[in-house]
């Protein structure tokens, strides 16, 4: 599974700032004005900021653009990044910022620097986001994420989100891309099911309802999709109780992990996005993650039905009847 860069708030010490490797980002208002940090900068760059700063370039950008300047001259840093950003942005602007920097340093260490800004925490958010990259079916040793990314402010203790919220966010948002990014004979509705369970380690209850019980509650529309194929069909019930006696919240993910349409075949082309037709579980599956991550004080149940539509002799036929829960009801679906 892919593992977000690791993140860090720290307090700002203008006098290391010469010292620091890897990439250097500073944050620059659209009016200009530097802060400590930048002030700190432009002396060690002989002016160097300042001139990027006076561009038509930076005057023309927009929120969250960043220009790159490379082996600046008096730091130790490979490359300095200037991103233009107001004290209160956007969380749109704020998170462009930070993709932009973890685009250009790639597998370096980034280092933001910064006077009292609101956007930081979405900055390093953008950052951890961008740097994500699916790998684990390359031969080759690829570039991984970037190796670390600290925020460096005169209180890091303000910083909000702070920095174990939103490693929480990237550690969730990674676990479903990579579900989405898996082929469907890695993410069989078994393997699906597993990796579910293993949520268990991080305080979330886990159960597996398997194909006699969802026959006994009655699942039968479920357990129709599903009769095609030789992976068994699950519904995985996540539960996190952190919020006292409230009623709980409830979300539910459509998971199939493969979708041919069954006899209803759907057309050739395009047949391998059917791999993605359990982003729903996919992405419930990564907020229970990242709420118990975080130790939210909340009440949340993520429900997700695993199944495989496949073309077979015993797949359902577009106008079966098939009973649904409420036993004195039936419904006519549509396999498509």
């Amino acid at each position: 599974m892919t593992t977000p860069a690791s993140l860090t708030y720290a307090a700002l010490e203008i006098d290391k700032i010469a010292s620091i490797e890897g990439h250097v980002a500073v944050l620059v208002t659209s009016d200009k004005k530097l802060d400590a940090a930048g002030r700190r900068v432009n002396r060690l760059t002989k002016g160097a900021l300042n001139r990027v700063i006076e561009s038509d370039a930076f005057e023309k950008a927009s929120a969250g653009a960043v220009q790159v300047l490379r082996m600046p001259v008096g730091m130790e840093a490979e490359a300095l990044h200037v991103v233009k950003l107001d004290r209160r942005p956007t969380q749109s602007a704020a998170r462009k910022g930070g993709a932009a920097l973890a685009k250009g340093a790639g597998d370096k260490p980034i280092t933001v620097l910064s006077g009292p800004n609101k956007g930081l925490g979405d900055v390093a958010l953008g950052a951890i986001m961008r740097a994500y990259a699916f790998n684990d079916h390359k031969t080759d040793d690829p570039k991984g994420p970037a190796v670390s990314v600290t925020v460096c402010a005169p209180k890091p203790k303000d910083i909000s989100p702070d920095a174990a919220t939103v490693s929480a966010l990237a550690e969730g948002v990674f676990f479903t891309r990579d579900l989405v990014n898996e082929p469907s004979n890695v993410l069989t509705t078994e393997d699906f099911a597993n990796r579910l369970t293993a949520l268990s380690d991080l305080g979330l209850k886990v159960s597996v309802l398997d194909e006699p019980e969802l026959e006994a509650l009655g699942m039968r529309t479920l357990l129709a999709v599903g009769q095609g194929s030789e992976s068994p069909s699950k519904v995985v019930v996540m539960e996190w109780n952190g919020g006292g006696d409230e009623k709980p919240l409830a979300l539910i993910g459509k998971g199939v992990v493969f979708d041919t349409g069954g006899i209803s075949l759907k057309p050739a082309a395009g047949m391998e996005d059917m791999t993605m037709d359990m982003g729903g579980a996919g992405t419930v599956a990564g907020v229970m993650k990242a709420i118990a991550l975080r130790k939210a004080k909340a009440n949340v149940v993520g429900l997700v039905g695993l199944v495989e539509n496949m073309p077979d002799g015993r797949a359902q036929r577009p106008g079966d009847v098939v009973k649904s829960m409420k036993g004195d009801t039936v419904e006519v679906i549509n396999t498509d």
